[in-house]
């Protein structure tokens, strides 16, 4: 097989466009050296177009309120075992300041889809938190309507992360009730017209998931040309109806991330906190899988353990960016990679900007 696994990747590094069914191929492949092959390409690749510096961005959960009842998310409207929370203005902006002494230079806004926030809040908070500090804003609040994307996009957000999970249109609405991919696969190109750095990303593993669809997870964002895709192992939560279904693994998650490396060489990949909760050394093993990004949780530490999107989550004892910058620092500098120092904005924005 490696034979197979060596020809399909010289052709995509010499310019090639692979087939569905040699992305499959890179998939599916269960012999080590073929993995091997693909994780040296995909570091290869990311250092070729995206150079060594792993780009922090400090995350603050400001709300686990969610109208939607996800079923593998554990902030879905149906729990009613979680205590929920909103952090007020003066709390979120006091996490920020505290990124940012702590040398962030982008701050991630995230939450449930909670309609309390609407979209003249969100762009007010947007604001104050740029007056404030000079930083990139990502937003990542869910699905909302084109004004909202609008409103928050001139109140000077510059990035959105919406991830699709799934581009398996039966699978996203079976676990995602109430909803389509074509609405979701709608907003991210809403946000793509509004001018927002845009992310999607996916789980490995889901119930129901083959390798079939996690190819069509790297098309579509491919298709979609995104600047950051978010790819992580699904991890089921006890207080979900997907509770008893089986972990995804490590493995298969850093294979995904690989192959969507080699494939979206400009597109910024973050080695995840879910990835870092089911194996001691996933970030580690991501920034050597193509990953370029790591996103420290700076919640207070009082609510992040309360945004249990799922169990097991790293990091939750940690307290604010003082405590988890350092460690995270450390992690990327036995990588043999070093912080970036700027807001980290993405080559492929850059370069429409141009």
């Amino acid at each position: 097989m490696a034979k197979e696994i060596r020809t399909i990747l010289g052709a995509i590094e010499k310019g090639g466009d692979p087939s569905r069914d040699d992305i499959i191929a890179l998939l599916k492949t269960a012999d080590k050296n073929d993995e091997k092959l693909i994780f040296a390409a995909a570091d290869r690749t990311r250092k070729q177009y995206l150079g060594n510096e792993v780009h922090l961005r400090g995350i603050i959960e400001f709300s686990n309120y969610c109208v939607k009842n996800c079923l593998y998310c554990g902030l879905r409207r149906d729990n009613k075992k979680l205590q929920r929370y909103r952090m007020t203005t003066q709390e979120i902006l006091s996490a920020a300041d505290e990124g940012v002494r702590a040398g962030l230079k982008t701050i991630v806004l995230q939450s449930g889809e909670d309609p309390y926030f609407t979209g003249d809040t969100l762009s007010r908070l947007i604001t104050r938190l740029k007056e404030r500090h000079d930083v990139a804003v990502t937003m990542s609040v869910g699905d909302r309507t084109k004004t909202d994307y609008r409103l928050m996009r001139e109140a000077g957000a510059d990035r959105y992360l919406l991830k699709h999970e799934t581009a398996d249109p039966d699978l996203f609405t079976k676990l995602r009730p109430g909803t389509v991919l074509e609405e979701r696969v709608k907003r991210l190109r809403w946000l793509k017209e509004l001018g927002f750095q845009v992310g999607s990303g996916n789980m490995v593993g889901l119930p129901g998931q083959d390798a079939g669809t996690l190819a069509d997870d790297i098309m579509l964002m491919r298709d979609l040309n995104v600047e950051m895709a978010g790819i992580g192992p699904f991890i089921p939560n006890q207080d979900t109806p997907l509770a008893h279904a089986k972990e995804g693994k490590a493995e298969a998650a850093l294979r995904v991330l690989a192959v969507a490396r080699i494939l979206l060489p400009y597109t910024h990949l973050p080695a995840t906190t879910a990835l870092a909760s089911i194996h001691a050394e996933g970030r580690e093993m991501a920034l050597m899988c193509g990953a370029n990004v790591i996103m420290p949780d700076i919640t207070p530490v009082r609510y992040k353990k309360l945004y249990r999107i799922y169990p097991k989550k790293v990091g939750t004892d940690e307290e604010g960016a003082a405590q988890s910058i350092p460690l995270i620092s450390a992690i990327i500098g036995r990588s043999g990679r070093s912080v970036g120092t700027g807001y980290g904005h993405s080559p492929l924005h850059e370069q429409r900007r141009s």
